[in-house]
């Protein structure tokens, strides 16, 4: 007699404890949100957005759990020494990390200010980096975890028309940081992947739209085969699934989500 497999459970995060930064608003708030319904706890780490990342979490605690706000600023080693000693304290293990915390500071580069420059990497790169450190110790002391980060399609392209040499580069090298960590912590039981979103519409986005519609209707959403931007709903179940068992034998990846932007 073949036994059925329980396939539904492949993307059950039930008892899982998840740390989503920049996770009070748009892909953050949405991966948070996904991951509960899955059955996580998570740490929302914020650096200034304290307010809303209290409402989320009230949110996501109103069945039951508990999820947790926190402030950090990734890109400082302070700090996230404080985080990881927070999450062990309360919680004795972390198995899901997504650095989503991030920044895009738009500048031509020939008048792009070093300050401005070295602020987008310590955000976007030093920070991911400083964060999977702290947490990956933890997991390779358990030997199991998963970290997902948050990277983009301008790692791979120079989206156009805006100008932001610092933040294609900064993501550019979250990749292949991913592919680094992927490959050392492997035999620690350690899976790393990366997403990499296209379009997206975000609270940023919605600015854009406002200040510059034709950019968003002629340049972003036309550039996609799918003729349209993405939600961050769109988003929400690719980093599930790397999450969760399904991807079990998936690291080292950047996964595009850009509605076919990339593919011309």
């Amino acid at each position: 007699m073949t036994t059925q497999k329980d396939y539904a459970r492949l993307f059950d995060l039930t008892g899982r404890k998840a740390v989503v930064t920049g996770g009070s608003r748009g892909i953050g708030r949405a991966v948070a949100e996904a991951f509960r319904a899955q059955g996580a706890d998570i740490a929302v780490v914020v650096r200034e957005t304290v307010d809303r990342a209290d409402a989320l979490v009230a949110e996501l605690n109103a069945g039951g759990g508990d999820s947790f706000a926190i402030r950090a600023d990734v890109s400082v080693e302070a700090d996230v020494a404080r985080l990881a000693a927070t999450l062990e304290e309360r919680w004795g293990q972390v198995d899901v990390l997504v650095n989503n915390a991030g920044i895009v500071l738009p500048g031509p580069a020939e008048d792009f200010g070093f300050e401005d420059w070295r602020r987008t990497m310590s955000v976007n790169l030093d920070g991911v980096f400083l964060v999977s450190q702290a947490i990956g110790r933890m997991m390779i002391a358990r030997k199991r975890g998963v970290i997902i980060n948050i990277g983009s399609m301008s790692g791979r392209i120079v989206n156009w028309p805006f100008r932001h040499a610092a933040y294609n580069v900064s993501k550019a090298a979250v990749h292949m940081l991913t592919k680094c960590l992927a490959t050392e912590w492997a035999e620690h039981g350690i899976r790393v992947n990366a997403i990499a979103p296209g379009y997206i519409m975000t609270e940023l986005t919605e600015e854009v739209l406002r200040e510059h519609p034709q950019v968003v209707s002629e340049h972003w959403a036309k550039g996609a085969v799918m003729n349209r931007i993405g939600t961050v709903d769109e988003l929400a179940g690719a980093v599930v699934y790397l999450a969760s068992d399904a991807s079990s034998f998936t690291t080292g990846e950047v996964h595009t989500v850009d509605g076919g932007l990339t593919l011309r």
